[in-house]
């Protein structure tokens, strides 16, 4: 396992659209995942693309802290390959995201409240989940980075984007 570089916002990689993976088996897709495993971790993040680190495929990884979901459940990691993403609800809630791709900065975005989520594990078998809420959040953040989409991109509104820091000693209402 290794600690992979991550890319930052203007990367090539960051702006296409990701190749989808062939076969999940193989050792190259299931090294690829620990090394996000481990780069994920030593963000430290919640959520992390294959095209962060450079690697065009469609693969992303994923967990919820306890109490950061609506549900206050945590969501254990989670490998998605090939993801495809159905909204359920065309409910649209703002949240304030951040992106390991673009450091210290965050904004807020509109997302959908209530998705499905269909993807392939590392040994081949099909998932097929709904997710609401924050987890819907993450996931449909993460897989924007398959399709060369970074959540400044998705705002509508860009004064609530900017430095972290600057942001929070201006407005204390940061979720």
């Amino acid at each position: 396992m290794a600690i992979l570089p991550i890319l930052r916002m203007g990367h090539p990689v960051l702006m296409a659209v990701a190749a989808p993976i062939d076969d999940p088996t193989t050792p190259e897709i299931v090294a690829l995942v620990d090394d996000l495993v481990e780069t994920m971790h030593d963000a430290p993040g919640i959520g992390l693309a294959a095209p962060q680190v450079g690697v065009g495929k469609r693969l992303v990884i994923y967990s919820v802290p306890e109490g950061r979901d609506d549900t206050g459940d945590e969501q254990p990691l989670t490998m998605l390959i090939n993801p495809e993403i159905t909204v359920l609800d065309d409910t649209l809630e703002e949240g304030f995201e951040g992106c390991l791709s673009l450091p210290g900065m965050g904004g807020r975005v509109n997302r959908p409240t209530h998705i499905r989520v269909r993807a392939l594990t590392l040994d081949g078998t099909a998932l097929d989940y709904e997710a609401e809420g924050f987890h819907a959040r993450v996931i449909q953040h993460e897989c924007d980075h398959l399709d060369g989409i970074l959540y400044p991109m998705r705002m509508s509104d860009l004064s609530s984007f900017g430095y972290v820091k600057e942001m929070i000693a201006k407005n204390d209402d940061l979720d």
